[in-house]
């Protein structure tokens, strides 16, 4: 963003890197119901530590560009083979009526390493340079893959066909029945979730950088370092929600998830009528990292009710898969939303406000339209 100024190829690029994770969240999922899922959290780490070994030698004998890209690719597809894993874990360690605390305590953990990471991973940066991040890196994975391996999950061995791709065609059409015929209802919530994700979050994610580093009037070393106060900001208020879904586990009925998707939407439009009435660019910063806030708070509350709820609802046979093909269709939307707001974004140059008011009218009325879908769970 800082070197081409342009959103349309940073919404591109962002677009790109959901790539990996998109096309291996479904392997993940199937493999997360035939195998111990432990076994795949230990060997998914061992294999990361490999990878940033590899990355660590490789310096200075590769073009450094091509290298980091495609260390990047590995580690996105990486990440989503390993989600289904983690998700389907949890309703085996857990009973229903504490899954959604356990979410919770999952998501504030891994809200926090989202705002302590790239802090200290700068701070360690600056002061002794990327080689030194890379063996901490390295470290870090591979103690975590040694203290995965004396986790005790449950899991029951599922017979597996003579034909590996035959079983995973089975696998994959058994969860897509389940959620089209034996649980319609979770199919409904995903194309919610799937339609904010195209409208909402793919404009906060290419919306953010771009309106306080191209829109706003602040030097490059301010923006740049008001750009990362905003996204501690969102990564406090994924910490502040999951806090707060963790304390009013039993008192968020899931019939009325549908509100809070509303105030989602209702947070979005401060940021567009400050933009548009306001000439102070401090003051449309504060409205801008406020309303990230509010909207990243609420919204993970959101996310913990609603993957609770299918962690209740879905066999523990094919929980793995089921959670895979949702992760994987909530995230085939963002990348398309994300491209589709950084050419809006260029069009609509000087009219960013318009854009951003254009994403909370839509999402009011997903918000809206879509609240019997909450009241049937």
């Amino acid at each position: 963003m800082n070197q081409t100024g342009s959103s349309a190829l940073y919404g591109t690029v962002t677009a790109c890197a959901f790539i990996p994770a998109i096309l291996l969240s479904p392997a993940g999922g199937i493999i997360a119901d035939r195998v111990n899922k432990r076994n795949i959290m230990v060997i998914l780490d061992f294999l990361t530590s490999a990878l940033i070994l590899i990355f660590f030698l490789s310096m200075g004998r590769a073009n450094i560009i091509l290298l980091i890209g495609g260390m990047l690719m590995l580690l996105y597809g990486i990440a989503g083979f390993y989600q289904p894993s983690v998700q389907a874990s949890v309703p085996a360690l857990v009973g229903k009526d504490k899954l959604m605390t356990a979410n919770s305590i999952i998501n504030s953990i891994s809200s926090l390493s989202s705002l302590l990471g790239p802090v200290l991973g700068g701070i360690l940066y600056s002061i002794y340079g990327l080689k030194t991040v890379l063996i901490l890196c390295f470290a870090c994975f591979l103690l975590a893959a040694v203290m995965e391996i004396f986790i005790v999950i449950p899991f029951e061995k599922r017979e597996r066909g003579e034909n590996i791709w035959e079983t995973a065609r089975c696998d994959f059409t058994e969860s897509l029945i389940f959620i089209r015929k034996e649980k319609p209802i979770i199919g409904r919530v995903l194309l919610v979730v799937c339609a904010i994700n195209l409208f909402m979050s793919a404009m906060i994610i290419v919306g953010l950088p771009y309106l306080i580093t191209e829109v706003l009037s602040f030097s490059p070393e301010q923006a740049n370092r008001l750009y990362g106060f905003a996204e501690g900001a969102l990564a406090a208020g994924g910490i502040a929600g999951g806090i707060l879904t963790g304390i009013f586990a039993k008192r968020l009925a899931v019939k009325k998830a549908g509100h809070l998707l509303l105030a989602c939407a209702v947070c979005v439009f401060p940021i567009g009528i400050s933009l548009a009435t306001s000439s102070s660019d401090i003051v449309n910063y504060i409205v801008i990292s406020t309303c990230c806030f509010i909207l990243m708070a609420i919204s993970t509350m959101f996310t913990v009710q609603m993957l609770s709820f299918v962690q209740a609802e879905t066999p523990p046979g094919i929980v793995g898969k089921v959670i895979a093909l949702i992760l994987t269709a909530s995230m085939c939307a963002q990348p398309i939303g994300s491209a589709f707001y950084g050419i809006l974004f260029e069009s609509w140059k000087g009219f960013e406000h318009a854009v951003v008011l254009l994403a909370g009218t839509i999402s009011l009325g997903i918000a809206i339209g879509t609240k019997k879908i909450f009241k049937n769970l």
